[in-house]
């Protein structure tokens, strides 16, 4: 009973922010709509046609080996913002937006994680580049897991940052996890509720990243929000449905596997309680030629909340 009990607070804690409209925080009620098109990334965005769907990018940095970024769910290129200077200073870096995510394509696409795969593998070859290192961000983590295995001559080097993919879900926890997420919840979910969830994210939140909840806010305000959040909806249940737990031994890149020590989001505190270190540490086993690197004072945003631990840690597994 006492169990039973935990369980009952535990989901409905997590219920709680989508439900409740609150009575304070609320900053970007008056705030104009933000078109997708419109978001600041912090630098210039490009545009490449493939054969089925257009994809925005961030290009920065001249040199023959290339860092390709790439972001977790429902975020975009500009998740990367605090971590692009600095790393194009020796690499030639590449933030996509995924499809369905910031000012890529959105639409009928048949969102999946090895689509998503074959999306990036389409891209690197269309731009014909050699010696590319991946470095996906918690569900860009998952993806990249899935390109490692089914291309592996796309890139030369894989680093799974906070990555999904290495902690298991059963059938059941996943159908629940999947039925708390719908589109009118995506849409409607008020201010206060977006900075909770987002807080989550962090080790200690920082009002230095308010724009995530003011983007945020002001998304849910365009035409355009009901096809971000059934691609947000699709990407839960592909990164379900797609498990790669059990594939882990299978990949042949070089792998770095950097986390933050206070990761709040893997492994799941309500469906798989426990301590991240445990399953990075299990990713780590897994994978065979593996490097593991803990960053302190971090939570699941590491490459935000600790972007110049992530950048300098980064740099000197690429270089050692």
């Amino acid at each position: 009973m006492k169990n039973l009990t935990r369980q009952f607070i535990l989901i409905f804690l997590l219920v709680l922010p989508f439900v409740l409209n609150g009575c304070s925080g609320f900053r970007y009620l008056d705030a104009e709509p933000l078109e997708f098109q419109d978001i600041d990334y912090g630098f210039e965005t490009h545009f490449i046609d493939l054969d089925d769907v257009r994809l925005a990018y961030i290009d920065e940095g001249n040199a023959d080996e290339t860092l390709i970024l790439i972001h977790g769910l429902a975020s975009n290129a500009g998740f990367w913002r605090y971590n692009i200077s600095d790393l194009s200073a020796d690499y030639r870096v590449i933030a996509l937006d995924l499809p369905g995510y910031g000012k890529s394509d959105k639409g009928d696409f048949p969102y999946g994680m090895a689509w998503y795969a074959d999306v990036i593998t389409r891209f690197i070859e269309a731009q014909n580049l050699e010696n590319v290192t991946y470095i996906g961000h918690s569900m860009g983590g998952q993806i990249g897991i899935i390109l490692s295995l089914n291309h592996p001559e796309s890139i030369n080097r894989l680093v799974l940052a906070a990555p999904a993919g290495i902690e298991a879900f059963s059938p059941g926890s996943g159908n629940w996890l999947r039925g708390v997420f719908t589109i009118e919840g995506i849409k409607n979910a008020p201010e206060s509720a977006i900075r909770e969830n987002l807080s989550l994210n962090f080790h200690r939140w920082n009002s230095r990243w308010e724009w995530m909840v003011e983007e945020r806010t002001r998304m849910a305000k365009t035409e355009e929000m009901d096809e971000f959040a059934y691609t947000v909806i699709q990407s839960i249940g592909a990164m379900l449905d797609e498990p790669t737990t059990q594939k882990l031994t299978d990949i042949s890149h070089e792998t770095l596997i950097i986390y933050g020590r206070f990761d709040r989001l893997i492994p799941n505190m309500y469906l798989n309680p426990g301590s991240p270190v445990d399953v990075f540490e299990y990713g780590h086993q897994q994978i065979p030629n593996s490097s593991l690197i803990q960053v302190d004072k971090a939570g699941h945003m590491l490459q935000i909340e600790k972007a110049d631990s992530f950048n300098r840690e980064v740099k000197n597994w690429l270089n050692r």
